[in-house]
């Protein structure tokens, strides 16, 4: 790249941090804007980035005002009338979407693209991970942390690359994979398509890009129009005979799994994970079948040993069911889950793990016009609930729409044991029940991740 220099509008988001951190690693110099600090601004800034938090030209390095030295980044949460990406727009800049600045770093490499509306966090890490084991390289750009590699960029030899490939904004058809996922294509981001087939027709030319010769792995019963015919494609799923599927699956204690991966070439017997939660093993099945056609294109098949090994030693991503506390007394658990149908898989899952426990969830919704869109179908997911503790919604991007509130979720929510609180009581709540809480839940994509640890604490405090 022609460029000494790369400046990243809204520099703190997973996906634009783990690009940040590609071109600090690369020797650029890298500085950036976003609106609030946090723990990821923190660590860019430790390892040389420059950040400030107004949205203010003047703040902006000298060494970054220069359009020939100085290439900008944005994510596309940035609005268009922000001070300084007008900036850079009226003074020559190059300026390019994280998606494309993505789409050239992908040039040149054998990608593995997870794609979907919930569930390709994690089965791209996994991708990642089982590169790192079974090839000894590869690369990734991950939407959230990876406990394996401590981080959300993955640097490595060879020619794989493992990216998690996001339908928001369209952001995914920058993309031409030679493997990719596709998890699911539910109803989302209606403020941006309009409609559910507005939304599948997105993740139709995203399959329409894979490569010649390429391979599609789609969850099975997933609906979209398939008419690349230069592509395979299989079908996978938790328990369903399939292409890939898992068999003979057992709970082990602590809602842990053993159970045998099929595959077409065989099936590859006590396979266990790392981290609990049925969800998890049909996550494994999509991110092993990534990697079977990696190595069925490169001629050499999957190493079992290595295979079961890089399983049992994946310890998830930060955010995605990740337990804090998992106990005969006490269970406490923090997810990401934003949508309905993913509030719906967690909850079902949870269940199978801890049969005949109390489970209670706080939840704090995202974005108002996620909240329109699916009041009743967040109702219904979170009805599968003993006990609800609902929060207001978190805006995110998003101005306050007329009429939409966490009431309008919480006024169709059909269990008894629920309520509506403010995010600023929480902690008292959570305190003056913590002696009858059973297996609690921590629910939702926004900032109440800021709680996590308070929570545990008191829960710890019970113990």
């Amino acid at each position: 790249m022609e460029y000494k220099n790369v400046y990243f509008l809204g520099i703190g988001g997973i996906g634009m941090s783990a690009l940040a951190r590609y071109f600090l690693h690369g020797g650029y110099a890298v500085a950036g804007y976003d609106r609030t600090p946090s723990h990821l601004t923190g660590e860019l800034e430790a390892e040389g980035a420059v950040v400030h938090y107004e949205d203010d030209v003047r703040l902006i390095p000298e060494g970054f005002l220069d359009p020939k030295k100085t290439m900008v980044v944005y994510t596309p949460a940035v609005p268009q009338d922000h001070g300084e990406y007008r900036y850079f727009r009226e003074h020559g800049f190059c300026v390019e979407k994280r998606s494309q600045m993505l789409g050239h770093l992908a040039e040149g490499k054998y990608v593995m693209a997870v794609a979907g509306t919930h569930g390709k966090t994690t089965t791209s890490t996994m991708v990642a991970w089982l590169n790192r084991a079974l090839t000894g390289g590869g690369s990734a750009f991950l939407g959230g942390i990876s406990k394996n590699f401590g981080g959300n960029l993955v640097l490595g030899d060879g020619g794989r690359l493992a990216v998690e490939a996001d339908e928001f904004d369209r952001s995914f058809l920058r993309l031409y994979p030679d493997v990719a996922v596709v998890t699911s294509a539910d109803a989302d981001h209606l403020d941006i398509y309009g409609t559910h087939e507005a939304v599948k027709e997105a993740f139709s030319q995203f399959v329409r890009q894979i490569r010649p010769g390429g391979s599609l792995i789609i969850k099975r019963g997933v609906d979209i129009v398939i008419d690349n015919p230069g592509i395979a494609v299989y079908r996978y799923s938790y328990d369903e005979p399939c292409d890939f599927y898992a068999r003979n699956v057992q709970l082990l204690e602590g809602g842990h799994y053993r159970y045998d991966l099929v595959t077409p070439s065989g099936a590859f017997e006590g396979c266990t994970l790392g981290v609990p939660g049925w969800v998890n093993i049909e996550n494994a099945v999509a991110a092993v079948a990534s990697v079977w056609c990696a190595a069925k294109a490169g001629g050499t098949p999957l190493d079992a040993d290595k295979l079961r090994g890089a399983l049992a030693s994946f310890s998830g991503v930060k955010r995605r069911f990740e337990f804090y506390v998992n106990t005969p007394k006490q269970v406490y658990m923090d997810d990401y889950a934003h949508h309905p149908r993913e509030l719906a898989a967690t909850l079902t899952s949870v269940r199978k793990m801890f049969p005949g426990r109390r489970i209670t969830a706080l939840f704090q919704p995202h974005l108002y016009t996620r909240t329109r869109d699916f009041a009743a179908d967040f109702a219904a997911s979170l009805s599968l609930l003993d006990e609800l503790i609902l929060l207001d919604i978190y805006p995110a991007r998003e101005e306050p729409i007329p009429g939409v509130t966490s009431q309008i979720i919480f006024d169709a929510v059909t269990i008894p044991g629920k309520r509506l609180i403010r995010k600023e009581e929480l902690l008292d709540v959570v305190s003056a029940e913590a002696g009858r809480l059973d297996v609690v839940l921590m629910l939702g994509a926004g900032n109440i991740e800021l709680l996590v640890e308070p929570v545990k604490q008191i829960l710890d405090k019970k113990e």
